[in-house]
């Protein structure tokens, strides 16, 4: 009889494995299927939780949906001046270009004078890998068109969503509500709280280390410091990768324009000390340990959602797997997950707030 049950048991469990499997799978397929329509409607869904605040604030004075409209108006105004200042920036990058396209071919002879010695290359072997490289880049640029136009029509359904998520905000909690998912919703106002903290807190960090890298490369020389500094600050939104592909751009350039290799050296150095400062020190201090996600968790959710949803999904990663903890910590059965996730000390899940009451 007992063999019976734990047969049974087994029997269970192994039902429940399956079944959840199977969901996971469906759940990615789908997200895959539907990128182009998911994808807005998540940030937009993020962004309206980071707004949310100030549509409060003034709709005790205007009614909620001009508030919400003069909320979309601000932040369209902040976006509008960033994109003043990278659009500057880029002409003056564009400007320099045929100066850096004559010191790179200059360098490329270079380079293929050494091949040819040092590794008895042959001049038309490197052409052929050069076209081969063109060729690569030809066939890329389709893609790169449906990504811009894909932007575009991105840019414009996002504030469309982030409108209807703030005016119908609150049939989303009385649909919780009406499913009974915590009768007080203490787990949502924990989600909210994260969310907005870690999308305003990237903010800072984003800027503090763009004012720090364009600082590092203006005192080494690097032309057109301040872009490519701020540019290696805003991919440091993509954790462990980011970091790597904003130092490229200019340590290459360094390359190009300086006649010192030393230069490139210093350029990766300043990258190098900056992504030090930002995960040791500017990072914690501002986004605290409201998220925690520990790396091997934080590399997996980034490979995860760059497979599925590309570079936009790596963006995402980080913020839906503190959301996911959030979730399981409120969950009986999947609560010891949590420790696989999270970043506390020995190793200890955080508790909910009403069990850290008791």
């Amino acid at each position: 009889m007992i063999f019976q049950n734990m047969e049974t048991l087994d029997a269970q469990r192994l039902d429940k494995i399956f079944k959840s499997m199977a969901i996971i799978a469906l759940v990615i397929t789908a997200l895959i299927l539907t990128k182009d329509i998911i994808l807005p409607i998540s940030f937009a869904a993020l962004f309206s939780v980071v707004l949310l605040p100030l549509a409060k604030r003034i709709e005790n004075k205007t009614g909620r949906i001009f508030s919400i409209i003069i909320t979309l108006l601000c932040s369209i105004l902040v976006v509008a001046l960033f994109t003043w200042f990278v659009i500057s920036q880029l002409k003056s990058l564009v400007s320099s270009l045929p100066d850096l396209e004559n010191r790179f071919f200059a360098q490329v002879n270079v380079i293929s004078s050494s091949l040819s010695e040092q590794f008895n290359i042959s001049t038309e072997e490197q052409d052929q890998l050069l076209k081969e490289g063109i060729k690569n880049l030809t066939d890329n640029a389709a893609d790169l068109l449906v990504s811009t136009s894909y932007l575009v029509y991105f840019f414009i359904q996002l504030p469309i969503y982030i409108f209807l998520f703030l005016f119908y905000r609150n049939r989303f909690k009385d649909f919780l509500l009406a499913l009974k998912i915590g009768s007080d919703l203490k787990w949502k106002d924990e989600i909210q709280g994260v969310v907005r903290h870690y999308i305003s807190g990237l903010g800072l960090v984003v800027f503090i280390a763009g004012v720090l890298n364009s600082i590092g490369l203006l005192v080494l020389g690097i032309q057109h410091a301040i872009f490519f500094g701020f540019l290696s600050g805003l991919l440091t939104m993509i954790p462990y990768v980011g970091i790597t592909i904003g130092a490229t751009l200019p340590t290459i350039l360094a390359l190009i324009t300086k006649d010192s290799v030393w230069y490139a050296v210093g350029v990766v150095s300043v990258h190098m000390f900056v992504q030090f400062l930002e995960g040791n020190f500017i990072t914690p201090k501002i986004t605290g340990s409201r998220i925690s996600i520990n790396a091997l968790a934080a590399i997996i959710a980034l490979l995860l959602g760059g497979k599925i949803w590309g570079i936009a999904g790596m963006i995402l990663a980080v913020p839906a797997v503190g959301i996911l903890k959030i979730v399981l910590s409120y969950s009986t059965e999947l609560k010891p997950l949590v420790i696989l996730l999270g970043d506390e000390k020995n190793g200890e899940p955080e508790m909910p707030a009403e069990d850290n009451e008791k």
